[in-house]
């Protein structure tokens, strides 16, 4: 609870100008940018978000032209959302800038302290992921 009353670290607060994305926006175009296209019932399912949360985040992120709607690349009837080159542009600019706070937070650990904090997160986080029964993909 308390790494998640933190978030203020990488919230409204903290961001300056050069910050693009929201929380939701960061975290949809990185599930998108990872497996590719994605329909508002696969978002659905991987995020556990209501499809009327998801139409109102990625209609925002539409106007944004952060993702565009494309027909379904395997010929299904949903058509999908895929990151555009904006998008992918703003998405790796912001993970630069989350990494850099992380860096900078981290600055005074040694190196075997930054791998145990590593290995304890990615733990913790395949732990939540298998009770969720909703799995991250990583690359």
């Amino acid at each position: 609870m308390l790494l998640g009353r933190h978030g203020y670290l990488f919230g409204p607060r903290a961001r300056g100008a050069d910050w693009h994305l929201d929380r939701s926006a960061y975290i949809l175009l990185t599930r998108i940018q990872m497996v590719g296209p994605m329909s508002i019932g696969q978002l659905s399912e991987a995020t556990g978000l209501d499809a009327s949360t998801l139409n109102r985040q990625t209609a925002a992120m539409m106007r944004a032209g952060l993702v565009e709607r494309i027909p379904d690349p395997d010929g299904g009837i949903a058509r999908k959302f895929r990151i555009t080159e904006e998008g992918t542009k703003f998405l790796d600019e912001d993970r630069a800038r989350y990494l850099g706070v992380l860096e900078g937070l981290m600055e005074d650990w040694s190196e075997d302290e930054v791998a145990d904090f590593a290995a304890a997160l990615h733990r913790l986080n395949r732990a939540i992921e298998r009770l969720d029964g909703r799995p991250w993909p990583r690359p």
